[in-house]
């Protein structure tokens, strides 16, 4: 399998590298950052893969986290339990819409709600730290629960202290769904990326 070309950045000074050798570096700051910007061998690659996960890791979450207002600014769906399935929003309605129009949300409430056509399992998501208050029926939050991974489903009602919700692609609620507290509540998903969650979804799938 060809692995992700990782030296993108690395041609942006290819002139400077017909120029110069890892040996025309005096310094050993200067040979680390040949090694790391121009050496095309595959130690230089490995490197700059464990950095890039360090640094989004360990440094750009923590900033975007600190920015979003939330400890969990990203996240991975490693389930479908929101998943369509490729179904348009009226066929999925004619299948799971009376579960909800007994929960008083009729199909033009849902139509509106943010993606109301679902996602699936590897998709992903920017999440933002909010308030309880400022949730509203159909919103999609990120959340803890009883389980490794956190929960990503919509909201169905809104109470003083705690929401209830439910996947879309689910036949009914899971136990801990009809009570969420406000502590359990990460924030509410802002933008979809679709497949950017693959790679936590395939370590889940793996790790059990």
């Amino acid at each position: 399998m060809k692995l992700p070309d990782l030296r993108f950045w690395k041609r942006w000074s290819k002139k400077d590298e017909k120029r110069c050798t890892y040996a025309d570096h005096s310094t050993k700051l200067g040979k680390v950052w040949h090694f790391l910007a121009h050496d095309d061998s595959w130690e230089s690659l490995l490197v700059d893969a464990v950095l890039i996960i360090v640094i989004g890791k360990f440094i750009l979450v923590p900033l975007l986290g600190f920015g979003l207002g939330t400890s969990f600014p990203l996240v991975g769906v490693v389930s479908n339990s929101m998943n369509h399935y490729g179904m348009d929003f009226d066929e999925w309605w004619e299948e799971k819409g009376e579960w909800y129009e007994l929960k008083n949300i009729t199909k033009e409430q849902f139509r509106e709600f943010y993606r109301c056509d679902g996602f699936g399992k590897g998709d992903g998501f920017a999440v933002k730290g909010v308030k309880i208050e400022e949730l509203e029926v159909g919103d999609i939050i990120v959340y803890e629960a009883y389980q490794k991974n956190p929960i990503i489903h919509r909201i169905i009602a809104i109470e003083e202290a705690y929401v209830v919700t439910k996947g879309d692609a689910n036949p009914g609620q899971l136990t801990f769904e009809t009570h969420v507290s406000s502590d359990k509540i990460y924030g509410k998903t802002v933008v979809w990326v679709p497949f950017i969650g693959w790679p936590t979804a395939i370590v889940t799938s793996i790790t059990g």
